[in-house]
């Protein structure tokens, strides 16, 4: 009592107006705009605090992520931003950053089959849209020093394989694995366009075909016709590999049965490559009337019966047409009036080829009268002779030569006058056209050309650059002078 007694106020004072509300109360009252400095002002604090007599003291905060304040969503889009070759040293940040920059990822090449099995790849890199599957599916030593390669696949090998094997036929994973592990990638990445696979079956394409329908490149080696069933249920393909048989790495057979069926189901190709793969003037007719969106055709090392260069004539929308390291392009084409033409033809591409028949080579420039591109890369045979034949084409402008070592100037001479339109031409590493035989009317031809690249002879740069230096000289005497 006497606590409430000594504290009570005999005389009150009056109560106090109310004063209107400044603009400064009615702010303060709304307090969730400063959250996000208080937040900032207690990081500072926490980053540089101090002691009563001014000095730094030396916190933990460096230690803190900061990227922890930021949402999955935001980090993502910031690490999207880095260039891609930046992007690989993300993934040792931290494990946050490592499955956030794994959904960056858009292609891989997998080294493990069992990385697919486990799905362990699909945890990782869930927005996948291009996967190579090769080189996993090969068992392999993996520190073997000795790597054979070939254009489309290589794999280690130990010293003691013997020439006769079939080294990707023994050393390939058994087809049910390979089925496994295509079912398991195709469930985890709808948005699959892009695939490269090797030893396959139908079963295991089937599955690809069905939960990836915007599945637009395939890759496909050691296939056969029955495999080609599973590709033609993928019916959004537009670029397709296709590769039978590679000398000392497997063997299988692609006829006229599975180009017919493929035909029939991917009437959208673009572009077809036919590696390694037998058939005749029915698989490529077939192809021609059924695939009409095909504008490029690439044959590469093929084994086609004779008569099949006529059936091209059915690619009536074809621009581009390959030859790569074709031992033979047709050895009885049959009669000229029988050949046709591909009246859209842009573009006649020989690589690495062998043009001594002069009756395949004929049929060929034949077929190919419309093309408005010539190049022709490192063919054997390719003598003037040999060369006369592409007289037959009126439309070129454009003519590109490299280590064409038969050709002279007067075969070169004698063609490109007949042709009216040349614009471009490029002339690489024939050895046999001399700069010294340019003749006066073959000068003023280059003149009217808008370009003219002139290299035929890539010794004649060796001195002026290696000036001193005695190199370029044969062997022996070189090293007898040292």
């Amino acid at each position: 009592m006497s606590f409430l007694t000594e504290n009570q106020n005999p005389n009150p004072s009056p109560p106090l107006k109310k004063t209107p509300p400044t603009l400064s109360n009615v702010w303060l009252k709304n307090t969730k705009p400063l959250k996000h400095m208080v937040v900032a002002m207690k990081l500072q604090s926490l980053s540089s605090p101090t002691d009563p007599k001014g000095k730094i003291i030396v916190s933990n905060f460096s230690r803190i992520d900061r990227t922890l304040l930021l949402s999955d969503e935001l980090l993502l889009r910031i690490l999207a931003k880095l260039p891609s070759s930046q992007r690989n040293s993300n993934f040792l940040v931290c494990k946050r950053w490592l499955n956030v920059q794994g959904r960056l990822v858009r292609s891989l090449k997998v080294l493990d089959w069992n990385f697919v099995l486990s799905g362990r790849l699909i945890h990782r890199f869930p927005n996948l849209n291009h996967v190579d599957l090769v080189s996993g599916s090969l068992i392999s030593p993996r520190n073997s020093g000795i790597l054979l390669s070939q254009r489309v696949v290589s794999t280690h090998i130990d010293s003691g394989f013997s020439s006769n094997w079939c080294i990707a036929e023994d050393n390939l994973l058994p087809v049910e694995v390979i089925d496994s592990g295509l079912k398991a990638l195709a469930s985890g990445c709808p948005n699959l366009r892009r695939l490269q696979v090797i030893g396959a079956s139908e079963l295991g394409l089937l599955s690809v075909a069905e939960e990836c329908p915007t599945l637009q490149e395939l890759e496909l080696q050691n296939c056969n016709d029955n495999v080609l069933r599973g590709i033609a249920a993928c019916g959004n393909l537009q670029i397709l590999k296709l590769v039978g048989t590679i000398d000392g790495f497997y063997c299988s057979v692609v006829s006229d049965i599975g180009l017919t069926i493929l035909a029939q189901g991917c009437k959208r190709l673009v572009k077809l490559e036919l590696s390694g793969c037998e058939g005749s003037f029915d698989g490529i007719k077939a192809i021609g009337k059924c695939c009409q969106m095909l504008e490029e055709l690439t044959f590469c090392d093929h084994r086609m019966d004779d008569g099949w260069l006529a059936a091209l004539s059915y690619c009536e929308n074809l621009k581009t047409l390959k030859f790569q390291s074709c031992k033979r392009i047709d050895p009885n084409p049959g009669l000229e009036e029988h050949l046709g033409s591909c009246p859209a033809l842009e573009r006649l591409h020989l690589q690495k080829c062998q043009l001594r028949d002069k009756k395949s080579v004929s049929a060929m420039f034949s077929v190919c009268r419309a093309a408005r591109e010539i190049i022709l890369q490192d063919c054997w045979g390719l003598d003037n002779n040999i060369f006369g034949f592409a007289s037959i084409c009126r439309r070129v402008k454009l003519l590109y030569l490299e280590g064409c070592s038969l050709l002279t100037n007067e075969g070169l001479e004698s063609i490109i006058h007949s042709w009216v339109d040349l614009q471009s031409l490029k002339v690489m590493s024939c050895k046999n056209i001399k700069d010294s035989e340019i003749s006066p009317a073959l000068a003023t031809l280059f003149t009217t050309l808008k370009e003219l690249t002139w290299r035929p002879d890539t010794k004649s740069l060796l001195p002026s650059s290696l000036v001193g230096t005695r190199m370029g000289k044969k062997g022996s005497k070189f090293f007898k002078r040292i």
